[in-house]
């Protein structure tokens, strides 16, 4: 399955024509673009900044060395309802100042191979089924709220018994052009040149893609990566736990989640689940970048915190189910640009028919360990670095759902999040 597939109500207008991003009136007419570009942007910072310095760099920080360090990354996509002439080749020129080589390679799929991936190619090796259950809970509480913790008994998964009512559809997830819905698709990271920005890039300046299955795209970024967000995390009377944070300019809201257990060896024991949402909603989408539109209303709805909360309790049955390790994983979601051209026209009754439109997304992350080495400040919340080369995101390979669903997925079926 493509690792940008996800179960959740993606709109085909979205996907097809990029139409929900740009967001035209009801009343103008719009074809659908030759290209559509999207490029995710990523500030990393605790353990998620630290992975861009090998398994050296984690063990440092682990033990107490540089857990301070930041990183950031870029992932871009291209779809075209052109067919290539030859061989499909594109290339993103970024600005000297971002540091990341003079050009940055977009590479289309093998002809004749949908949905190949490399983690498909890897010799497949024999996976038993946990026999253990995974505990859900929710909101930011010192007690963990009415019907929690949700219980799902894997064996009972496995045996395609699913419990009711587990997810919704109020997170959409809009990944964009993808090779299923583009004549011809090219994507970067993936290690056939360039490099992820180094120490003290910056993306603010022109941008260039070109290639002999797209028209020429150029667009001026003016907003550069957000800041880091650095999480603190501690240990409150009764045994809750209170995350904290500093404020992300630019920040349109926030969002945590943790996952850790209890005696898991040999596939069985408790795997737990916390989520900073005040409703039991585990949407893919939270993982990724959300638009700032969306982000407003799922503030609205109280599945992501708003941008002036700094701090988010969790419950003490949380670390009374995980008493081994906790993983915690923080999100500030941020700006987004749009780009098109021609330009949108400014009479809503004019036709418009861009030939290119471009989306740039903004986020920050953090990871960090609760209940381990440093308890206090394993996201780094007081410091501020920079790591020079972080590695690409792995996005569920299996399971097709993303957030809980796609870790699911991955337990189940041997896939890899």
């Amino acid at each position: 399955m493509n690792p940008y597939v996800r179960i959740s109500l993606t709109t085909a207008l979205a996907i097809a024509g990029g139409t929900l991003a740009f967001g035209p009136s009801a009343a103008q007419q719009q074809a659908a673009p030759v290209a559509r570009y999207v490029m995710n942007v990523s500030t990393n910072s605790g353990m998620a900044g630290m992975m861009g310095g090998g398994a050296g760099n984690m063990m440092s920080m682990m033990f107490g060395g540089g857990a301070n360090r930041e990183s950031h990354s870029v992932e871009l996509r291209l779809g075209s309802s052109r067919t290539a002439t030859g061989t499909p080749q594109a290339d993103h020129f970024p600005p000297a100042d971002a540091k990341m080589g003079k050009a940055l390679p977009l590479t289309s799929p093998t002809p004749g191979t949908p949905g190949r991936t490399e983690e498909a190619e890897r010799p497949r090796q024999q996976f038993e089924r946990p026999k253990g259950r995974l505990l859900i809970f929710w909101g930011c509480e010192a007690k963990a709220g009415p019907g929690q913790p949700v219980v799902i008994d894997f064996a009972k998964v496995a045996a395609g018994q699913w419990p009711a009512n587990l997810f919704s559809a109020r997170v959409p997830t809009d990944w964009g052009p993808s090779p299923s819905n583009s004549r011809t698709y090219g994507s970067w990271p993936n290690g056939k040149g360039g490099q992820q920005p180094g120490r003290g890039a910056s993306l603010i300046g022109e941008h260039r893609v070109a290639g002999n299955y797209t028209p020429d795209i150029r667009f001026n970024l003016t907003q550069d990566f957000m800041p880091g967000i650095f999480g603190r995390a501690s240990e409150q009377a009764g045994g809750a736990t209170n995350l904290s944070w500093n404020a992300v300019t630019g920040a349109t809201g926030y969002y945590a989640w943790a996952f850790g257990g209890k005696d898991m060896g040999g596939g069985s024991g408790d795997m737990v689940w916390w989520s900073s949402s005040a409703a039991r909603e585990f949407g893919g989408g939270l993982w990724d970048w959300l638009p700032p539109e969306t982000v407003r209303r799922l503030v609205a709805d109280k599945v992501v915190l708003p941008p002036a909360q700094t701090s988010c309790t969790i419950p003490a049955e949380v670390r009374a189910a995980a008493p081994q390790f906790l993983m915690s994983n923080l999100y500030a979601y941020g700006p987004e640009a749009n780009f098109a051209y021609p330009p949108r026209p400014a009479n809503p009754a004019t036709p418009w028919k861009p030939e290119w439109t471009t989306r740039v997304r903004y986020r920050s992350m953090t990871s960090f360990m609760i209940g381990g080495p440093d308890m206090g400040n394993m996201g780094g919340a007081a410091a501020q670095g920079s790591s020079d080369q972080p590695q690409p995101r792995k996005k569920c390979k299996k399971g097709g759902l993303g957030g809980l669903g796609g870790m699911l997925g991955s337990v189940l079926g041997g896939g890899d999040c």
